[in-house]
């Protein structure tokens, strides 16, 4: 006879299953079977039956349901087993050899497994006791607080299980292995962070290094979105052991261990070998399309005009040759002959490759990509090119960049860095120190040796890689103030930074070239579609392919959360969809994929607004036509013409209106239609504008 609680409950004998009846007499089955051989008084069981206030017979259900325990054990033999089910005064106790319960089995099974000291032998162990679990623990129970208790207890414990499982194929080089059994665990529990330390470090031992960052950051971006904490030790501890060992040009397969013997320097410092990898990639809303991401700090200004100098370092110290912080006559932290010219500097390991995976169905943008070309490989003027590709929420900025990137990669042999700097994201924007640490991490340098301060971090980073072909790839930036400390000052180095607004201070003070990004028109965005679902359903019916196009306002983000509709729904045409867009208290709740959609997006730059700008925003929603002028925008707004203006120039520099010609806007139906639910108007509800640019929903 066999006791089951790793699943649902049941009692088995031979091959038989016996009938245990309705869930309260199978719960009363559990409690006992999770106290074996101990009294469990009859309150205790009541308590556990009944959420709310038990009912005055409540006495007299328990003992029949014992009653009826008691006949179907015996009818299965429990006596041969050694089992007895018997009553002491006011209590209950279920006598049995423990080893009868799957629940005892995987216990011992677990502890006998040393994933560390015995791979070899924990991994049958603990694959023998994960397969004990046959659904989730106590189902059948009631739904009351103590089973919920239990089953949760049941559920940590099996995580455990899963975790040492991992570490064991770890220990013994199967990391395909290790990240095939995290991976599923971990998407069932997003928050768990030993278990996502885990993966992130099988998925960097088989080669998949952006993967592994970017579950960092998406789990960081869960902690602060649901937790209001930010990552623990053991996942920020994995997150600098694989950028460290990124440096080491240990990623490949059958590589140390981040973190194990002879993955490290002697003095425990960085990993001794070549450059390392860039600061992040796809830290952006879990699940969101390589379309437009969002993330980021307020830069700490170095000099008069809040620009930070040109080169890397102030000047250089008489004894050691490094180069001195700026005003302090002190060698920056990291920039001995070990740090320029060992680990970090490029000349004898591998080369950071941390660019996020290529945009899926990437299409189009010939003119913008050509346009980047230009501006990035422009080594006529003797200065670190720098492009600015900005353009309104969905537009696919971030796609565009990425693109770019992966096709010129070739031209920036000593490789690629990448952060998402939460400009225009759920919860607070990256401080520059912050990406400036996984900046210097990544090239090497000893977590001792990186600065405090983001502006002799900054003055670090530069004199790093003042002599590399490097790329620099900033997203998701909220200012040209955040950007400036990020910026690498070597004549052969590139960057280009992605944002909703223009950063005309950077076109300005730093000579960025702007890339803009327009909306698709009705061939492109027909061919998105037809990409994401396929020629032959788009050309079944073209008419209504470019209507999707024009309720989509031509943002490839919402073209493709139509399209994952679509795909959901093979049955549906595409005329179908469209007559349900049309319907515009439905159309952004429809033009959303779980947490991906146009409101999102719209929500998060509506969020960085000043209250005055959120209800000019607003009033603008109730043009009838989306076409307005300043005077009209006043008479809206009830604001003076003064500033109206001033309100319609930092608009249109957010992408929140187009000026099309001098003194002609125009604002897009989904913008109207989110604006006017701000005011709630509309059936989706929003957040307005309160000036708080550190919050977002």
């Amino acid at each position: 006879m066999e006791f089951s609680l790793l699943g649902p409950i049941s009692v088995t004998t031979g091959s038989a299953e016996l009938s245990l009846g309705p869930a309260k007499r199978r719960s009363v089955l559990a409690l006992l079977l999770l106290q074996p051989n101990t009294t469990v008084p009859l309150e205790q069981l009541i308590d556990s039956l009944w959420e709310d206030e038990p009912p005055e017979h409540s006495r007299t259900v328990v003992q029949g349901h014992v009653s009826r325990l008691r006949a179907t054990l015996a009818e299965g033999g429990a006596e041969a087993y050694g089992i007895e089910l018997t009553t002491h005064g006011s209590a209950y106790l279920l006598r049995l050899p423990e080893e009868l319960i799957d629940a005892h089995r995987f216990g011992e099974l677990v502890a006998l497994a040393r994933p560390e000291a015995a791979p070899g032998d924990a991994v049958p162990l603990l694959r023998e006791a994960l397969g004990l679990w046959r659904g989730p623990a106590l189902t059948g129970t009631v739904t009351s607080p103590p089973f919920a208790a239990a089953a949760h207890a049941l559920e940590e414990r099996r995580l455990t299980a899963v975790e040492a499982l991992g570490r064991a194929h770890g220990a013994l080089g199967e990391h395909e292995q290790a990240a095939a059994i995290l991976y599923s665990a971990a998407v069932n529990h997003p928050l768990r962070e030993g278990l996502i330390a885990g993966l992130m470090r099988a998925l960097f031992h088989t080669g998949r290094q952006s993967d592994a960052l970017e579950w960092f950051h998406r789990t960081r971006r869960l902690l602060n979105e649901e937790l209001g904490v930010d990552p623990g030790e053991r996942l920020r501890q994995a997150y600098e052991e694989i950028l460290r060992a990124e440096a080491a040009g240990g990623n490949r397969q059958g590589a140390a261990k981040p973190g194990a013997p002879g993955a490290g320097s002697a003095s425990g410092g960085a990993p001794s070998g070549g450059a390392g990898s860039g600061a992040v990639s796809g830290g952006g809303r879990t699940g969101a399309p390589a379309a437009d991401r969002s993330t980021t700090g307020a830069g700490s200004p170095v000099g008069s005009e809040g620009q930070a100098p040109a080169q890397g370092v102030a000047g250089r110290s008489a004894a050691g040759g490094g180069p001195e912080a700026p005003g302090t006559g002190q060698t920056l932290p990291g920039t001995t002959a070990e740090v320029r010219d060992g680990p970090g500097s490029g000349r004898g390991g591998a080369a950071p490759r941390l660019l996020p995976r290529p945009p899926a169905r990437f299409l189009g943008r010939e003119d913008q990509l050509s346009a980047l070309t230009a501006v990035l490989t422009d080594r006529t003027t003797g200065e670190s090119p720098l492009a600015v590709v900005a353009g309104p929420a969905g537009v696919g900025k971030t796609a565009c960049a990425v693109q770019w990137a992966h096709l010129h990669a070739g031209a920036f042999p000593d490789g690629q860095l990448f952060a998402d700097l939460r400009g225009f994201g759920e919860g607070d924007e990256a401080p520059p120190a912050e990406i400036l640490r996984d900046f210097l991490l990544a090239l090497g340098t000893p977590p001792e040796r990186v600065p405090g301060s983001a502006q002799a971090a900054s003055a670090l980073f530069r004199s790093l890689v003042a002599e590399r072909r490097l790329l620099v790839v900033l997203d998701n930036a909220s200012s040209s103030a955040q950007v400036r400390p990020l910026l690498p000052g070597g004549p052969h180095c590139a960057t280009v930074v992605t944002s909703r607004s223009r950063l005309d201070g950077l076109v300005a003070t730093d000579w960025a070239r702007p890339v803009g990004l327009q909306t698709l028109g009705h061939e492109e965005g027909a061919a998105l579609l037809g990409a994401m679902l396929g020629p032959e359903r788009v050309a079944e019916d073209p008419a209504a392919a470019r209507e999707l196009v024009d309720l989509c306002d031509g943002l490839p983000l919402a073209l493709r959360a139509a399209a994952a509709q679509l795909t959901a729904r093979p049955r549906w045409r595409l005329a179908r969809l469209a007559a349900a867009l049309r319907d515009e208290r439905r159309r952004l709740a429809l033009l959303s994929a779980e947490d991906t959609g146009i409101a999102a997006a719209l929500r998060m730059s509506v969020a960085r607004l000043s209250a005055d700008d959120a209800r000019l925003l607003s009033a603008l929603a109730t043009s009838a036509d989306g076409h307005l002028n300043a005077s009209l925008a006043a008479a809206l707004a009830g604001y003076d013409p003064e500033r109206t203006q001033d309100g319609l120039d930092r608009l249109a520099e957010m992408h929140l209106v187009d000026e099309e010609a001098t003194d002609v806007y125009t604002i897009s139906t989904l913008t109207q239609l989110f604006a006017r639910d701000d005011r709630g108007e509309g059936g989706e509800g929003g957040t307005s504008g309160t000036g708080d640019r550190g919050k977002g929903e």
